[in-house]
């Protein structure tokens, strides 16, 4: 097979939203979650992976142009409200958009949680980011319950959600 090919077949797969343990460096659950420090949008001050220590977190991968990821925003958007109480933590992580177009984006689904914005994309490379929409799920002891490249059901995302709002 050659690598053309190879890559190809692992794009695939991963839009497919198929399991990607077996690919060497992907993130996999009971990983510690990479840290990262990116712009709040419209701010120079910087959200941090570390001060969300102790709280169960959902990352949202996003960009305005892609598809997938605004058919998802209602979707999460209803259970962020539904398990904010709780003390889920979402923060939407938008990949290489201009902050023009992330603020077009917040304003139309009225975005209630933490955007931030991974503009040299270099969060992006540390969580194997090849394709968007990307759902990482880090439980209060700060590893990786679910990692999920591709679209995600309201149902999948809900079941993700409760497994770290739980522990």
């Amino acid at each position: 097979m050659s690598v053309r090919t190879a890559r190809a077949a692992l794009v695939a797969l991963l839009f497919a939203g198929l399991p990607v343990a077996s690919f060497a460096g992907v993130p996999q659950a009971g990983d510690p979650a990479p840290g990262f420090s990116l712009k709040r949008l419209n701010s120079s001050s910087t959200q941090t992976l570390s001060a969300l220590k102790g709280k169960p977190v959902y990352l949202n991968f996003f960009a305005s142009w892609c598809g997938p990821c605004n058919d998802e925003a209602p979707s999460i958007v209803k259970l962020y409200d539904k398990y904010h109480p709780k003390g889920l933590v979402v923060v939407g992580i938008d990949e290489l958009d201009p902050d023009e177009k992330t603020l077009a984006f917040v304003k139309q689904y009225k975005l209630p949680y933490e955007v931030v914005t991974d503009s040299d994309g270099v969060t992006g490379k540390a969580y194997y980011t090849i394709g968007l929409p990307m759902h990482v799920f880090i439980d209060r002891s700060g590893k990786i319950s679910t990692f999920r490249q591709g679209e995600m059901t309201p149902d999948e995302i809900e079941a993700a959600i409760k497994k770290i709002v739980q522990k």
